[in-house]
């Protein structure tokens, strides 16, 4: 399947670097960090909120079976420019909703501004430096889930 409305968007050389940045910022924390873009939403999705959307692809993407349930989803919906950040329990126990949506609204910002891959990439440190705090990286800190950023 090709993936048209992607490559508008973002080289292959930024969908490196963003999945670069990705195993990067998980080097400063024990959190697991997913993006996925998604292009656009199929018919049956069309009633579905963007919170919605971004709770299936936690569930398909496997990062609600963190081990420690520290994950967080960076969820773009591609035609619509619309982003959100899911985060799992433990996390969200500790930052507030609020935060992530501030952090996807600069995002947002970035990509009005035509800077796609920074806008992303900034959202990754950001959340890293966020992260690093209440979940710093453990000694026997395992990568569970891919830092390759998931298109659909």
């Amino acid at each position: 399947m090709s993936h048209r409305i992607i490559y508008n968007f973002f080289s292959d050389d930024e969908l490196l670097r963003i999945s670069n940045k990705i195993k990067e910022a998980e080097k400063n924390t024990s959190a697991e960090i997913v993006v996925v873009i998604k292009e656009a939403r199929k018919l049956f999705e069309r009633k579905k909120t963007l919170r919605e959307l971004a709770e299936d692809e936690f569930i398909k993407t496997g990062i609600v079976n963190t081990a420690e349930k520290t994950g967080v989803l960076i969820f773009i919906l591609l035609s619509a420019k619309q982003f959100y950040i899911l985060a799992d329990k433990k996390i969200s126990d500790k930052i507030p909703q609020q935060i992530f949506d501030s952090i996807a609204n600069e995002m947002s910002n970035q990509f009005k501004s035509g800077k796609f891959s920074s806008g992303i990439i900034n959202c990754i440190e950001t959340l890293s430096e966020l992260l690093s705090r209440d979940f710093p990286i453990e000694p026997n800190d395992i990568d569970e889930l891919s830092n390759k950023i998931l298109i659909n």
